[in-house]
């Protein structure tokens, strides 16, 4: 069977963790922890948001998040400084295995979305400067409906405009606030294991398959 699959691009795609060296390079040792703090606050504030119904784009949150990690650290990062972090959320890397596992996955005949948090102008960017933007059928953002992941209103949305189905449908994620989300709206996901130190929340709820890497989906989908 072929699928409709929805990519999660920060954290699955995407490696966020790409800002860490010119973290480094401005703060020195607090780098790790300031960048772990910044990504996890990004993801609360979103959260947030979507409980008060008070969307903004995502960015505004990555923006706000810097902000309060500088507060904590007792960081005096200075505007230009502030702007280099944001703009480098525009050219992060992508893992190792993403270009040859979505080559792959493409020529098995699934139709592959990237499906984000993130604005599709933002989505836009950073998959364009990664140069994997053309193994995607199109870009789904959760602007398009106005609340954040894992809302089931965010995955409705992807099914409605992509002309899928719950039941033809995929979410591949390493978020696993996302893929919880998505098995509870109706779709299977693919939990991305990136790291063997990461922890599925013991919800009850399990992913649908555990991959380490993009190139092991196509075992999984067949």
């Amino acid at each position: 069977m072929k699928y409709t699959l929805a990519f999660d691009v920060y954290g699955t795609l995407i490696n966020t963790s790409g800002v860490f060296n010119s973290l480094e390079q401005m703060i020195g040792d607090k780098a790790k922890l300031f960048m772990d703090t910044w990504r996890n606050k990004q993801l609360e504030y979103s959260f947030r948001r979507g409980l008060m119904n008070k969307y903004t784009v995502f960015s505004v949150c990555t923006k706000d998040s810097l902000e309060f990690c500088c507060k904590m650290f007792k960081t005096d990062l200075s505007i230009g400084q502030k702007e280099a972090l944001m703009d480098e959320y525009s050219v992060l890397p992508t893992f190792a295995d993403v270009d040859t596992g979505l080559k792959n996955l493409k020529e098995s005949g699934h139709k592959l979305f990237a499906f984000s948090n993130g604005s599709e102008k933002a989505v836009s960017k950073l998959l364009t400067n990664a140069k994997i933007i053309d193994r995607f059928d199109g870009i789904i953002s959760v602007d398009g409906v106005e609340i954040f992941k894992p809302s089931p209103l965010v995955y409705e949305y992807f099914n409605k405009e992509t002309n899928s189905t719950k039941s033809d449908s995929w979410l591949i994620s390493s978020n696993p606030f996302d893929v919880i989300g998505a098995i509870s709206y109706g779709m299977r996901s693919a939990w991305v294991q990136r790291s063997q130190d990461s922890i599925f929340d013991p919800w009850g709820i399990e992913p649908t398959a555990i991959i380490n890497k993009l190139t092991d989906l196509c075992l999984k989908l067949e």
